[in-house]
């Protein structure tokens, strides 16, 4: 095959997709002029990166290197890359590709440095060695990227929107008082929040109900950052953030405990143990609210995509609620409340990626060209997965039972 038909050969690959157009190095073109996105392949290497790795891995591999880029909005190319199947070309057409290409598409080029270890090389899974290391790949980028993405809350997960209109602070506001009014905090009580982040549960808990809220995290920068905020605000007689693995925490009898956005890490094997050791931190009634990302079934496997796990979360693993609500059972921990918050993290994806791209040239400056294509990809394929029902966000809401299995739970909810 010439040269001039590399837009032609990958559009025998991806099909007819009417809004898609593809377009290559050599001046060659596929489909409609006037589609509303354009798949650019910039060089060789993107080839090389798509038929080494087939999948999302080879994707985000010739995506982060530049090598192919998306003209038009990426949220829409990843839809219709994902939504319709029925136009793929079969193994053996695709097959017929490679060889009408040639050998040289299977020579590998050298990897994004972006790029982590693949996962047989990082050491015991899930060893707190390991899993430091793993949450500092992600967190301990930069602050001041954060900053630009996240917006003025310093909150990286789901926010809850009180209406469609409602901007992404008011959201994340919003589900921070939804934790607090499911885990019915008071003044005077103490709060446990595993897997803080910048803090933003333990001072919003702080700073409107009173509580002496500690906050535990393994990425460095995090807890930096949030015991500043926490000093500037006023509210460190009640308010602290510790860099500490959440095993290692030495107090216990909190009334409450919050994770929001720690269960991703922990890992499948390790979940029975995780809630077992949340419940030695409560007192008897005490509540535990636990709000993570989930797979949509219990059938899915646990393990992240090649994308994720190199580039994002190394190690992430997602369950179904299901899984999540038995070994809270099976752990000491009563269910009492679940809801699926799926359409908001869709939401809140939407409006990263508008922060994102609104404050680009800065965020590329803090981080590079690469890492900021990472986020850009991330986000992007997240809100897909959460349009489309690929993963979902649930809160699942617990008790520690008192003597005689007293719940001390209203017998109606009032959150």
């Amino acid at each position: 095959m010439t040269t001039s038909s590399i837009a032609t050969a990958f559009g025998r690959v991806l099909g007819d997709r009417p809004q898609l157009r593809l377009t290559a190095y050599d001046g060659s073109s596929y489909g409609d002029p006037d589609a509303e996105v354009t798949l650019a392949i910039r060089s060789p290497e993107a080839i090389q990166y798509l038929a080494t790795a087939p999948g999302d891995l080879g994707l985000a591999r010739a995506f982060v290197s530049g090598s192919l880029v998306v003209e038009g909005s990426l949220h829409q190319a990843l839809t219709m890359l994902v939504m319709d199947h029925s136009q793929d070309a079969s193994m053996a057409d695709k097959l017929a590709v490679l060889r009408e290409l040639g050998g040289w598409v299977l020579r590998r080029p050298p990897l994004p440095p972006e790029e982590a270890s693949p996962s047989w090389r990082r050491g015991l899974r899930h060893s707190k060695q390991r899993d430091a290391k793993a949450v500092s790949h992600h967190y301990d980028v930069s602050n001041r990227f954060y900053e630009l993405l996240l917006g003025p809350s310093m909150t990286y997960t789901c926010a809850v929107y009180p209406e469609a209109t409602a901007s992404l602070e008011e959201a994340q506001s919003a589900k921070y008082d939804l934790v607090a009014r499911k885990l019915a905090l008071e003044p005077g009580q103490r709060l446990l929040d595993v897997g803080c982040g910048w803090g933003g549960m333990v001072m919003h808990a702080a700073e409107h109900y009173g509580v002496k809220a500690l906050g535990v995290t393994l990425s460095e920068q995090q807890a930096e950052w949030a015991q500043k905020a926490i000093a500037e605000r006023g509210i460190a007689d009640r308010a602290e953030v510790r860099f500490l693995d959440y095993r290692d925490v030495p107090e216990t009898n909190f009334d409450a405990v919050s994770s929001i956005g720690l269960t991703e890490h922990i890992g499948r094997r390790q979940l029975g143990a995780y809630f077992a050791r949340l419940e030695t931190k409560l007192r008897p009634e005490g509540r535990l609210l636990n709000h993570c990302i989930t797979r949509p079934t219990t059938r899915e496997r646990a393990r992240a995509g090649g994308f994720i796990d190199r580039y994002v979360f190394p190690d992430g693993e997602l369950m179904g609620v299901g899984r999540i609500i038995t070994s809270m059972q099976n752990n000491g921990l009563e269910p009492r409340h679940e809801e699926n918050l799926r359409e908001h993290y869709a939401m809140t994806l939407r409006d990263w990626s508008t922060n994102l791209e609104t404050h680009w040239e800065e965020a590329v400056a803090e981080v590079g060209l690469r890492r900021a294509r990472v986020w850009e990809l991330y986000i992007a394929a997240s809100r897909v997965g959460f349009d489309i029902n690929n993963i979902q966000l649930h809160q699942v809401l617990g008790v520690k039972l008192g003597r005689g299995g007293v719940s001390g739970f209203p017998l109606r909810p009032t959150f």
